[in-house]
């Protein structure tokens, strides 16, 4: 799966937030995945042989308290789901560090598999979208799942394995069918 630019509205403003992602699955699975991002820096992965950006191997955040986690997030184009997603934000602000919003949400995957934020959340997103970045948070030992909502969208949760769970509560507190 291919996604040329994703991050569409910030390459159109010049906003470096966005990349290339390129993500093979294998019977369904994402299993290979390469991002290039707006700075010209190349993340891979393959799922069972690990992630790296160029020669260094990659790992996520070893965080423990969610207190002292920063979260990637993105927001729909959808004024109710903005809605929802601002309520929910609301509920999150002051129990956790602090957000993040980078704009696509390949580039913000990998910012979760390489420790850069403690993990990353973000409903409605597009098969293409998740493909390189799933492939790339599980390469580099990390959880990435999607999570089906009542309104058959998915809510998707990047975390190191320590964060999952509180992380997945926290939401669930929030608003977000977990």
């Amino acid at each position: 799966m291919i996604d040329p630019v994703d991050g569409t509205a910030s390459y159109v403003r010049g906003y470096p937030g966005y990349c290339v992602s390129i993500g093979v699955e294998v019977d369904g699975v994402p299993t290979v995945g390469v991002v290039v991002d707006a700075r010209g820096i190349r993340t891979e992965a393959i799922v069972g042989r690990g992630a790296w950006r160029g020669d260094q191997r990659i790992r996520p955040s070893d965080r423990t308290d969610l207190g002292h986690c920063v979260f990637a997030t993105g927001f729909s184009y959808q004024p109710a789901e903005r809605e929802q997603q601002a309520r929910i934000l609301t509920y999150l602000l002051p129990r956790i560090a602090d957000i993040r919003r980078g704009g696509s949400a390949a580039f913000d995957l990998v910012a979760s598999a390489c420790g850069e934020v403690d993990g990353y959340y973000e409903i409605g997103l597009n098969p293409w979208d998740l493909c390189a970045g799933q492939a790339i948070v599980r390469a580099a030992g990390g959880i990435c799942e999607l999570l089906e909502q009542p309104n058959g969208r998915h809510l998707v949760l990047s975390t190191p394995a320590q964060l999952f769970e509180p992380l997945r509560a926290l939401l669930g507190e929030a608003g977000y069918s977990v």
